[in-house]
């Protein structure tokens, strides 16, 4: 018999079916009765998918007594109690480096689309304005100083990506300075944000991070300054931010994540040197599938006794694993 899967959130359809090959698999948003779904497991499930938008909580493990591992859809594993599944032994894996493109990808995106103000741009040409005159002239990235805050396997990416433009220069803030590359590190955020032009946030989500990017970093990127989320919204205080870039002391801003997503402040969406987005960092169909099948490769790994691929750093993989 398959072994049993609670599937939390859907997959892409290519991984959904890989997964049903290997797995018996319980959709939890689409039982009649979840609770009852998750009683009724509750001695045998020892597999679990999990993503941003359907957090695997304490509260949920413990229902789960046999729970082996926790698959993760996403890079950020926030919204994971990794702590618990600690506590059990328990193994959560996330899906690094086939989505490190995409959101690289994206962030330039942004940070383009909030310095050169396309979105408004866009609007201005679709709202017949054009023939009345010229778009006013806009900010430019040349010779931009750029810190980047977080600087894992992504934050490198995007470090990679600006290196073609004509930028006076990257750093980055991050719990240690790496070994070996050839941008300078910053201990201090405040400290870095103050010697930038652009401050992109590439790093986790989490207790650890909440309103990293207080109202004093914002305000040391000064009135010229570009702020550029592609990580967690929570990270940035969301109502400094708002104020910063209503009063002139930031200049523009480039979001993708927002503090309590998919509610949008109505006064961020009101200011015209800003350019949002849905989430939508990694949400292409390619990377979306190439995340799906890392969570499947995951959990057949471990089933078949070989241990997990990517497993998060908080839980340590046990000497014995799978089944």
């Amino acid at each position: 018999m398959k072994p049993d899967c609670l599937l939390l959130k859907p997959l892409p359809q290519k991984a959904r079916e890989a997964l049903g090959h290997a797995f018996s698999v319980h959709e939890m948003w689409l039982a009649d009765d979840p609770a009852a779904l998750v009683s009724r497991l509750g001695a045998q499930c020892r597999f679990v998918v999990a993503s941003g938008g359907a957090p695997c909580k304490a509260d949920l493990i413990d229902q789960l007594p046999k729970l082996e591992i926790v698959g993760n859809f996403g890079v950020g594993y926030d919204s994971v109690d990794t702590a618990a599944c600690a506590k059990r032994g328990i193994v959560v894996t996330n899906t690094p480096d086939v989505l490190n493109d995409e959101v690289a990808d994206t962030t330039i995106a942004l940070l383009l689309g909030a310095i050169r103000r396309m979105p408004q741009a866009d609007a201005f040409v679709r709202a017949g304005k054009w023939p009345g005159g010229n778009f006013p002239l806009t900010g430019t990235l040349i010779g931009k100083r750029v810190g980047i805050l977080g600087f894992g396997r992504i934050g490198q990416t995007i470090a990679k990506r600006l290196s073609g433009f004509n930028i006076a220069g990257i750093s980055y803030h991050a719990r240690s300075a790496k070994a070996g590359l050839p941008f300078r590190y910053y201990g201090n955020l405040t400290e870095m944000a103050a010697d930038s032009d652009v401050l992109i946030v590439i790093t986790p989500g989490g207790a650890a991070t909440h309103h990293l990017v207080s109202r004093d970093v914002i305000e040391a990127l000064g009135p010229q300054g570009c702020l550029v989320n592609v990580a967690r919204g929570p990270v940035v205080d969301e109502t400094a931010l708002i104020d910063c870039l209503k009063t002139g002391k930031l200049g523009s801003a480039g979001l993708d994540v927002f503090e309590f997503e998919p509610k949008v402040p109505a006064e961020l969406m009101a200011l015209d040197n800003v350019a949002l987005a849905p989430h939508v960092g990694s949400a292409t169909t390619y990377t979306r599938d190439a995340m799906g099948m890392l969570v499947v490769d995951n959990l057949i790994s471990w089933k078949e006794g070989k241990g997990p691929l990517t497993p998060v750093p908080e839980t340590p993989v046990p000497p014995r694993t799978g089944r």
